[in-house]
This record gives C-alpha cells, structure tokens and sequence, in this order.
C-alpha cells in the first residue's frame, strides 16, 4: 500500500512544537491595525518570537502564501516585503 503524502501544512511536523498549539488561533488574526488591534498585533509578534518553530511557520506562511494573519512573528506587510526581497533576489540569481 502505498503511503499517503504529507501535506505541505504538516512538512516537517513542525506544528508538534509551536508554543501557540493550544492558544485561540483567532488571537493571530486581528482585526485591524489600530487600538486594540495594535496592541494584540504586538503581543501576539511577542508571542511568536519565543516559540522553538517560529522560522518554519513563517515559512510555511510563506510557501503557501498565507494573506491573513500573524504567522511566525509576522504581520501581512511584512510577509509581503519578504516576498518581494525573495522574488527580487531569484530575479537576480537567473540574470547572474
């Protein structure tokens, strides 16, 4: 029997060690930008920078382009800036 594939949300197993496995996963999504939505975005990024598996989850925000929400530490805009810096340095890998 052949055995069944990994999907890319459990590569790795990462999940298994993440601090937040037992949080309110709407916690990670605020609503907003401002007031108490600034201060649950700093908390939360507080949060996510003591978790052991903090990079694979950005990553994985990443790989399968995660719009919403804060994913290893990481707010929307700054998961977009990532994206760019990578798709700018790809860009000139292949000119190279």
């Amino acid at each position: 029997m052949e055995s069944a594939k990994l999907a890319t949300w459990d590569y790795g197993s990462w999940r298994d060690s993440a601090k937040c496995r037992e949080t309110n996963p709407s916690w990670f999504f605020p609503v907003g930008v401002t007031g108490d939505s600034e201060v649950q975005i700093r908390r939360v990024k507080e949060f996510c920078s003591a978790c052991p598996v903090s990079l694979e989850c950005l990553e994985f925000a990443l790989r399968t382009n995660q719009e919403y929400g804060i994913w290893g530490g990481k707010d929307e805009e700054e998961r977009r800036i990532i994206r760019r810096i990578r798709r700018v340095q790809r860009k000139a890998r292949v000119a190279s």
